[in-house]
């Protein structure tokens, strides 16, 4: 496990599968077997940035919030978390982070993406990985209640969250983030992606929901037509994803989007995990391309927001998470978040 420029009391535990789980598709495609059941959400809709589209924000909030005639903040940390591609808060990773955050006694929201949670996309936009102002106005809409808020992203929205630190440095609406399992750089990440066994894995999990999806928008019949053609993510992102965003191609949706280059920029702390056989990634950051608010944290092993463990004694699992009794469990990643956010100070009763 490699770690470079972590915070002075951030230690993280190592992630170390034995040889057997160690696999990185194993480790990929098993965690949603083993996820607790989905905690009892609060959901909350808000229109997008764009006034398009029904938002659905999923809360699990740590204790009621109270109304106050004079608007009083909720000063108890409120985590939220951007999803990953077809993601919501039913992903396993959404559930255990839920489960983890309530057990410290943080508020936790699920910030769903355009289409997502459920709820269609009205508008011509959909799913953008580089959409930093719909992040902002998402932060934005939290930031009326909440006052202390943290973020945690996955995947690609990961990606979008890691953009949007950079991008806008002090004026991040979040006081520090966490990354994990993030295409950093989207051009090799769609290299990877092509790759015999990804493709064969991946790609009709990932791809046939979002076509669905695409196909009951209202499209054109040519569009209808290139959408139904295309076998890989890829090039539905060049004939749909790229130009319904206003991007020439899905060369320049990907160069557009990517955090890489902005990481240099970032001056709230930020947390980047990834995992060395991650099958989604390409390029990852390197400490060359970061700023000293930036803690990179590598590891071996644990594929694509798998990070599966067997036997833990880490007893940090939640009691009120209603997993299954299993040797099994996902909660490396909550854990590690947990422990970055409290290393820089976040408690129950934060009022800074």
């Amino acid at each position: 496990m490699l770690l470079s420029n972590p915070p002075k009391s951030f230690s993280p535990a190592p992630f170390k599968p034995p040889f057997w789980l160690s696999n990185p598709h194993l480790q990929s495609i098993l965690p949603k077997f083993f996820a607790p059941e989905t905690p009892t959400y609060r959901r909350e809709v808000i229109k997008d940035s764009l006034d398009e589209t029904d938002i659905a924000y999923d809360f699990y909030d740590a204790h009621p919030i109270e109304s106050t005639a004079d608007a009083t903040l909720e000063q108890t940390p409120l985590v939220v978390l951007f999803h990953g591609m077809e993601g919501s808060s039913d992903s396993h990773y959404a559930r255990a982070l839920a489960y983890q955050m309530h057990a410290q006694g943080w508020h936790f929201v699920v910030a769903h993406f355009r289409s997502c949670g459920g709820i269609p996309a009205n508008g011509r936009v959909f799913y953008n990985a580089g959409d930093t102002e719909e992040v902002q106005h998402m932060l934005q809409n939290l930031s009326q209640k909440f006052a202390n808020i943290y973020a945690v992203g996955v995947s690609l929205g990961g990606n979008a969250l890691a953009k949007y630190m950079g991008e806008y440095g002090d004026q991040a609406l979040c006081k520090a983030a966490v990354v994990i399992s993030a295409p950093v750089d989207m051009s090799s990440a769609a290299i990877s992606m092509h790759s015999f066994l990804s493709h064969r894995i991946y790609t009709p999990y990932l791809l046939n929901p979002i076509i669905k999806k695409a196909l009951a928008n209202d499209i054109s019949a040519e569009e209808i037509d290139s959408i139904k053609s295309v076998n890989r993510i890829s090039d539905f992102d060049n004939i749909f994803t790229a130009p319904r965003h206003g991007y020439r191609s899905k060369n320049d949706y990907y160069h557009s989007s990517s955090a890489l280059p902005y990481l240099i920029n970032v001056t709230h702390p930020l947390l980047l995990i990834s995992a060395k056989d991650d099958p989604f990634l390409g390029f990852t950051a390197t400490p060359n391309d970061v700023s000293s608010s930036v803690t990179i944290l590598e590891t071996d092993h644990g594929g694509h927001v798998g990070y599966i463990r067997y036997g833990s004694n880490n007893q940090a699992v939640p009691k009120d998470n209603n997993t299954k009794s299993s040797k099994f469990d996902i909660n490396w990643i909550p854990e590690t978040a947990s422990a970055f956010f409290q290393s820089i100070g976040v408690t129950a009763n934060n009022n800074k």
